[in-house]
């Protein structure tokens, strides 16, 4: 069995000003970033008191790019590919969470299909051991690497969310971009990026554009290049339509009849029930919408849950018609 990785995922950096604002108040990016900075002064525990164990942050994890991910894992399953999901540990809960709910939702492509789909977390690069550097290596072996709503190293080598929060500073980001610089020096694996915001793995190809029409931009822009990039509104759509292209093209490959399309779709791409399972199954593990910092209702960059399902649906149409 061939292997798939898919590399992922965004942090979202928590906004301390949510613990004490209420969900219905709107506060502007630039004051939101003015709030990060003020919160970086003070939370570093300069003399080391031990200040910083004080401090008890939730997963950071937001809602677009958990359910892309699973999407093209369970694509990966259905062509044939083992696939190995990798994440950073404070996305940990909310990816095994959300794993279930796919093997829940999808048992007619999953079940028995014992080790079809592994998950891997790994901490941030200055706590990494051995055994984790051996096993980002083994990453490396990949076939194919897609990385789904993951933030990449700008100029400086840093990753920054789009407000321009450098999230290797917090320790919250493991330096899982390596995967795609080993792999092309050692098996020439082809890297697939998937973005929205030009802070993504994969947005070096296209970084003049990134920097020109980008807010932040410039500071913000990561530099790694993707062989193919998917520029999407929301990655999690451009991850639902890389697995319906992906069942397309498949389908024509191998004459699969009209009257037998339906059911190999269905094996390749989550249908909106099983969307929406994923999401709420990863909002009960923490996960919230990344704009609106909503936890209570189903939320994805800004919009309500049905926006997604209505994309979806769409593909669903497109791939059968």
């Amino acid at each position: 069995m061939k292997k798939l990785f898919l590399i992922l995922y965004l942090l979202s950096l928590l906004h301390i000003v949510t613990a004490f604002h209420p969900a219905t108040m709107i506060i502007s990016d630039p004051t939101l970033s003015k709030i990060d900075k003020i919160h970086s002064l003070v939370a570093s525990d300069v003399n080391d008191r031990g200040m910083k164990h004080l401090v008890v942050e939730v997963p950071p994890t937001e809602t677009d790019g958990p359910n892309g991910a699973f999407a093209l894992a369970l694509c990966g399953v259905a062509l044939g590919y083992k696939v190995i999901i990798a994440t950073d540990e404070c996305n940990k809960t909310v990816f095994e969470r959300g794993l279930v709910a796919l093997f829940h939702s999808c048992g007619h492509v999953l079940n028995g299909n014992d080790g079809c789909i592994e998950l891997k977390a790994f901490p941030e690069e200055s706590k990494m051991t051995s055994d984790q550097e051996t096993e980002l290596n083994e990453l490396a072996k990949a076939d194919l690497i897609i990385a789904c709503e993951r933030a990449g190293p700008s100029s400086d080598g840093k990753c920054y969310t789009m407000r321009g929060f450098d999230m290797n500073a917090h320790g919250l980001i493991a330096p899982l971009h390596r995967v795609v610089e080993l792999a092309r020096s050692n098996v020439g694996a082809k890297f697939i990026g998937i973005g929205d915001g030009g802070n993504e793995l994969g947005m070096g190809k296209v970084i003049d554009a990134v920097h020109e029409h980008i807010p932040l931009g410039e500071k913000i822009g990561c530099v790694v290049e993707a062989d193919y990039l998917v520029a999407a509104s929301v990655s999690n759509w451009g991850a639902y339509a890389l697995a319906g292209a992906a069942a397309v093209v498949r389908a024509n490959d191998t004459d699969i009849q009209t009257s037998k399309l339906r059911d190999w779709i269905s094996k390749c791409l989550l249908s909106e029930e099983a969307d929406l399972h994923i999401l709420i199954e990863c909002m009960s593990a923490g996960c919230r919408d990344g704009i609106k910092q909503e936890m209570e209702e189903p939320y994805v960059d800004g919009m309500p849950a049905e926006r997604s399902l209505e994309c979806l649906r769409g593909i669903w149409d497109a791939v059968l018609n």
